[in-house]
């Protein structure tokens, strides 16, 4: 058994973490400290050189926060992770890695309402520019790319459509443009999709959603997929370039193909400061542990909702990859064959206003602004996730003025479709 390679359940349970060695505690606990002693002088002088590794302050590495990384760097099948304070501040670090002022980067117009705010405003002050791709295709991504170009990023389930991305195809293109590619997981997990076996670089997922799973606690992660040559050429000079903080020492040669998640602890999280509370690690540490069993119910009921959804006499249609005639389900079933997610959308008929009245009337279902929980959620993206959006760009991100996103819990799913019947009656 020792040369067996774990299950996914298994590594959920147990990837990153031993008993605690001072107590025996089985548990990992929460490492609440802002700071770490040191052995003596040459030890400290060693850590803050890079040259060993271990605990300074909490702000760049904490015990706790250390199982998290490893579990999710080993769930998604990476060498290395950092997990910062949201989903939205592992993009941050992300770019600040790779990106130089005038940088552009590629992007996918079926996006998180938040990330397109943060790529096409908040990332104008850093003089990083996001050109969109007009289509899924991969050859819409490469007709973006020029010689400022330095990432694509892509979600592998987009929110909150429920669109597959082409993973492969994409990555096929940046390969050759020899540019990273991010994906979000977010939406899948790495329970339904592990990127990086498809050719990602670096994944990136919020861990307030899925992973944590219970709507109670913050946080982000990156991991470092292991696979890009950062010493092929100059074109990301933090990783290639002496840093003249850590004594000329270059980041690519030194720490391999884990260096990229390096980068961004030693470099963006230290200096740009979005650490997570170790007791936030925790919370999200104990919530993966029932990851596959979540998205299993997750995934099962969200059928089960979707076809309900598509006879119902009031609404106009159904997205949902993991319908047999929805026109993501090739790809759902190529990316994601364990299930299409607990995500999707759907158009009610009477547009906006029918669309506000379903959200004000549901009862079960939370009316808020958060995917990923045990409970059952909804939104009119139109008037809330997607408000700061023009019309085109909501319709793109596939937000129009009808539609509602559900994220499908794990309750009694004939609750559920009682929940929304009622509502839909109210119209």
């Amino acid at each position: 058994m020792s040369n067996r390679e774990p299950g996914f359940d298994t590594l959920a349970i147990h990837a990153g973490a031993q008993p605690d060695p001072a107590t025996g505690a089985r548990i990992t606990p929460i490492y609440q400290t802002a700071s770490f002693v040191f052995d003596d002088v040459d030890h400290a002088a060693s850590l803050f050189g890079l040259q060993a590794f271990g605990n300074i302050y909490t702000r760049i590495t904490n015990p706790t926060t250390a199982v998290l990384e490893e579990r999710v760097a080993a769930l998604e099948g990476g060498t290395a992770a950092l997990a910062v304070s949201s989903g939205h501040a592992a993009q941050l670090l992300v770019m600040h890695a790779l990106m130089q002022p005038g940088d552009e980067f590629v992007a996918a117009k079926k996006l998180y309402g938040g990330s397109i705010n943060q790529f096409g405003q908040s990332f104008k002050s850093f003089d990083w520019h996001v050109k969109w791709a007009e289509g899924l295709a991969p050859a819409d991504f490469e007709a973006q790319i020029t010689k400022k170009t330095k990432a694509i990023f892509i979600e592998s389930l987009a929110n909150p459509g429920g669109v597959v991305m082409d993973i492969a195809g994409i990555a096929a293109v940046a390969k050759k443009h020899h540019i990273p590619l991010i994906v979000d997981n977010t939406m899948a997990t790495p329970y339904l999709c592990r990127p990086i076996e498809h050719g990602a670089d670096i994944v990136v997922e919020s861990l307030t959603k899925f992973l944590g799973g219970h709507g109670n606690s913050m946080g982000g992660i990156i991991v470092d997929g292991g696979t890009f040559d950062w010493a092929k050429d100059n074109r990301f000079p933090i990783l290639t370039q002496p840093r003249e903080e850590y004594n000329g020492m270059v980041l690519a040669e030194t720490f391999g193909n884990f260096a990229f998640a390096i980068a961004c602890r030693v470099l963006g999280l230290r200096d740009l400061g979005p650490a997570i509370s170790p007791f936030n690690a925790f919370q999200i540490i104990t919530g993966i542990e029932t990851l596959a069993l979540r998205m299993e119910r997750h995934c099962e009921n969200a059928m089960k909702v979707a076809e309900h959804l598509k006879a119902h006499d009031k609404v106009a249609w159904v997205s949902y990859a993991g319908l047999a005639d929805d026109e993501h389900h090739a790809m759902q079933q190529k990316y994601m064959p364990k299930g299409a997610g607990a995500v999707f959308t759907f158009g009610v008929k009477g547009g906006y206003e029918a669309g506000i009245a379903v959200v004000s009337n549901v009862e079960i279902f939370s009316h808020l602004a958060n995917i990923g929980d045990t409970r059952s959620l909804i939104i009119h993206p139109a008037s809330t996730t997607h408000k700061q959006l023009n019309d085109d760009q909501k319709a793109a991100a596939g937000a129009g003025a009808d539609v509602l996103r559900l994220s499908v819990g794990i309750e009694s799913v004939e609750d559920l479709i009682a929940d929304i019947d009622q509502a839909l009656a109210k119209i």
